[in-house]
């Protein structure tokens, strides 16, 4: 069964999709994962998430089926706006009943809430993107499992030896110079913080997340040779190549927004971060000043409750609880506070439903979580849009793992415009200043990326 919409096409199988599973070893993983990516540019839909097992500086905070997992090619996909997207989505998980990849933007709290999303945009991604891969790469440490819909398996062996002959090196198409420009300066930033201070002040909220853009204009880049280069310097947990067409995601996302094993439901908010140390001394240091920082783990411990509440809604009676509270930990740029809370639901329960009912995260809005989105929406200058949404996948029992989308280069390539936006948390004990220099901390990576690529 086949069906479209105006603005919306939803492309649906009704029977259980079949895979042929092929297992390889590789003897240089690392070598193979990069010809792996280069060779998916020359499909139009490709995802790729990787966790950086082997760069990781602390015991990894996230726990995976899999070290890094390649998606492309779609033989179904679904394109929404926020309009009854939930609903849709729903439908095509159902009946697609195969692994399907992609996102949430930021903008479906439309759906959710009574609220609208009118600030520019220069990115135009759709707010909601979902596609069913013909072909899947699966690594976990140096085994590589296959997984091809039954009717792509003759191309097994000729992609195989097709990304081994794949060259590991970039042809850089950036443009002569890149000019980043700040849609909100620093005087200007100073006066949005003092009226959010004001709303805080006045009890209409306890927190935000407050962000602002970075963008180029008429500008180019390569953006896999981007994202390696962004990778490299600092090796997330949720790192993400995405390619929508023309529509670029390169990540180095820290942060999983929420993860369904069979009925156990996680989610690990980040809230409070430190800039890294000239030595091991002073690094330790800064990990016990922000361990034992009042304002940072007020922050976190707002958005924990927050979270706690969101379980709750599709939780079972009793089974939400904070496993771990405020532990730092290291990345290569920052020292990080993460949470995690987690919770039990019914076998029965609906991924899509679960997902709806955290979206859009905690540690992207603030709370009460309505009117600090309402804030939000007054005070940016940008729309959101992927930025602040969610990247990652559902297996075909209804299982899950997203990333919130931080610490992320966003590119159109048609109309050449280059985007990334940095925020923080802003509460009572907030001083605008200290504010303003730890978004410019957060944009540092990026910005180094992209004026040295």
């Amino acid at each position: 069964m086949l069906f479209y919409t105006p603005k919306n096409k939803i492309c649906i199988f009704v029977r259980m999709a079949k895979r042929t599973q092929k297992i390889i070893s590789v003897d240089n993983i690392d070598d193979f994962k990069v010809k792996l990516l280069n060779w998916s540019q020359a499909y139009k839909k490709t995802i790729w998430l990787d966790s950086n097992t082997k760069n990781n500086l602390n015991s990894n905070p996230i726990k995976s089926e899999f070290d890094a997992v390649l998606a492309v090619d779609a033989l179904t996909e679904i394109t929404s706006d926020y309009k009854d997207s939930f609903s849709k989505l729903k439908t095509y998980q159902k009946n697609t009943n195969d692994y399907i990849f992609g996102y949430f933007g930021y903008d479906l709290k439309n759906d959710i809430e009574k609220l609208q999303s009118k600030n520019f945009d220069g990115l135009k991604f759709p707010d909601l993107y979902f596609f069913q891969p013909k072909k899947l790469f699966f690594i976990k440490e140096n085994t590589v499992d296959i997984k091809y819909l039954k009717q792509f398996e003759t191309e097994i062996e000729t992609d195989l030896e097709a990304i081994n002959n794949t060259t590991n090196t970039f042809e850089s198409k950036k443009s002569n110079e890149i000019k980043i420009k700040l849609r909100i300066h620093k005087e200007e930033y100073y006066s949005k913080l003092n009226k959010v201070l004001a709303h805080i002040l006045r009890g209409n909220i306890y927190e935000v997340s407050f962000c602002q853009e970075f963008f180029a204009e008429d500008s180019t880049i390569n953006p896999i040779e981007t994202y390696h280069n962004l990778n490299k310097i600092s090796s997330p947990p949720f790192a993400t190549f995405l390619k929508i067409d023309d529509k670029f995601l390169l990540s180095a996302s820290p942060e999983r927004f929420i993860k369904r094993d069979h009925n156990t439901i996680i989610s690990q908010p980040i809230k409070g971060t430190i800039k890294r140390g000239k030595n091991s001394t002073v690094d330790k240091a800064l990990m016990f000043q922000l361990e034992n920082d009042i304002k940072e783990r007020a922050e976190n411990i707002m958005i924990v409750d927050l979270v706690r509440n969101d379980l709750s809604k599709t939780a079972i009676k009793g089974s939400v609880k904070v496993t771990e509270l405020c532990k730092v930990y290291t990345f290569k740029q920052v020292h990080q506070l993460i949470s995690t809370v987690e919770s039990e639901v019914e076998s029965k329960t609906n991924s899509v439903d679960i997902i709806k009912s955290l979206f859009p995260m905690g540690s992207m809005t603030g709370a009460p979580k309505i009117a600090a989105m309402q804030i939000i929406e007054e005070l940016e200058e940008t729309k959101r849009g992927l930025y602040s949404g969610a990247v990652g996948y559902f297996s075909p029992t209804g299982d899950f793992d997203f990333n919130v989308i931080i610490r992320s280069i966003l590119y159109n390539q048609t109309e050449k415009y280059i985007s990334y936006s940095v925020g923080g948390a802003i509460t009572a004990k907030s001083i605008p200043e200290k504010e303003y220099e730890e978004c410019l901390l957060k944009a540092k990576a990026l910005r180094e990326v992209l004026l040295n690529s």
